[in-house]
């Protein structure tokens, strides 16, 4: 099959969680024999990454408008480059559904998270994520859900399944820690946060309850933003407050990155509003104490195999029990990473998304015949998850 991967800025994966989920999955997919083309933002004007075809098309340089803009000359290359399957990220993307679907080709929609509760957007921009929502339901062959969580929401709020495929967790095999040496760190010597700087991963209130609490190992802050914002600002004031906290901005390499999971004290997670977040997988793949913030999505994921905290005081609390208990600490991080190893795996993912694709190719799977939730059948598979450790869901 050539298939087409739109609304994300492309490979290689450098910013986000749909850019990793399309590097990993398309090019497994490259793989098994498939074509694969991913429209991508940026500098970046090679033809080709891991197998997979780049196109790298301009985007307007402003918050609101840029996926869009991308995602529009990316649909317009597309009818003139037809493929078998198209995987559109976002669903703030959805008003180009209608020009993929009178093209007759079959479209899927990654839903992603709660989009519209990030604290990034104000009124115009949540209702604008509601109303694209819904024309998802409305004109996709079938929405991707990443998570159980945003499954249930699809189900309770529009009466309408979606395909649970979630994320994978790349599994550090290594006990090499060596690389800590070129940021003057050492094993088990500093807590970690690794995210983008935005009011919905709660990286300002992490530092904070840092700050509040008698915790002795510095604090390392891995993350960016693409525009200067008002939280951003925030989060630099508190971070220099205290030489005990160090910023890194954006880690690319990614050896590094998984070097500074597994090095870690804690990996401290703050994300309120995402699905199956990607830095969440990694940092237990590579085998962190992972102390979470306490929502759904990151229970889904974590289940008992990390801490969890809502307030400032119960971070603190965990930060202490940490450097005081690290025995105890090394052993959560191995059980979550056991847990990311049998239950979430990239070629069980891809394997999900190639069966999509086959199927809104051959027209067994398409928008009149996605059920609704009182037909929906229980099956004892569920996508990149360990059949012997899975419960039934409904898929």
């Amino acid at each position: 099959m050539r298939i087409a991967m739109i609304g994300t800025r492309g490979v290689p994966a450098r910013y986000g969680g749909f850019e990793t989920a399309v590097e990993e999955i398309g090019s497994r997919l490259v793989e098994g024999g498939h074509e694969i083309v991913v429209y991508c933002r940026g500098e970046d004007r090679s033809p080709t990454y891991r197998g997979m075809h780049r196109v790298p098309l301009p985007a307007l340089k402003h918050p609101i408008l840029e996926t869009l803009s991308h995602t529009a000359l990316s649909v317009g290359h597309l009818l003139r480059h037809r493929c078998d399957a198209a995987i559109v990220f976002n669903a703030a993307n959805a008003p180009l559904l209608p020009v993929i679907r009178a093209a007759r080709i079959p479209v899927a929609v990654h839903v992603d998270g709660l989009e519209w509760k990030r604290g990034k957007w104000g009124p115009v921009g949540r209702r604008y994520y509601l109303v694209n929502e819904r024309v998802s339901v409305w004109l996709a062959d079938e929405l991707i859900s990443d998570a159980e969580g945003i499954a249930d929401y699809y189900r309770e709020r529009y009466n309408t399944s979606s395909m649970f495929l979630p994320y994978g967790a790349p599994i550090r095999d290594t006990d090499d820690l060596s690389r800590l040496a070129e940021l003057d760190l050492t094993e088990h010597g500093y807590h970690l946060i690794v995210a983008r700087l935005e009011p919905e991963n709660q990286v300002d209130k992490i530092i904070e309850g840092y700050l509040q609490s008698n915790a002795q190992l510095p604090l390392i802050v891995v993350g960016s933003v693409p525009y200067e914002s008002e939280h951003e600002k925030r989060i630099n004031e508190l971070a220099a407050s205290d030489s005990r906290i160090r910023q890194l901005g954006g880690v690319w390499d990614q050896n590094l990155l998984d070097t500074l999971y597994a090095g870690a004290a804690s990996y401290l997670h703050g994300h309120t509003v995402g699905g199956t977040n990607p830095s969440l997988l990694r940092a237990m793949g590579a085998g962190a104490n992972v102390i979470a913030w306490d929502v759904n999505f990151n229970r889904e994921v974590l289940g008992a195999n990390g801490a969890y905290f809502t307030e400032r005081a119960q971070l603190g609390t965990a930060l202490e029990e940490t450097e005081s208990n690290p025995v105890a600490a090394v052993e959560r991080g191995l059980r979550a990473r056991a847990h990311a190893a049998a239950n979430y795996r990239w070629d069980e993912v891809t394997k999900g998304y190639e069966q999509l694709c086959e199927e809104m190719r051959a027209g067994t799977r398409s928008r009149k015949l996605r059920k609704r939730p009182q037909d929906t059948v229980q099956s004892q598979y569920v996508v990149g998850r360990n059949p012997q450790l899975s419960e039934t869901h409904s898929v």
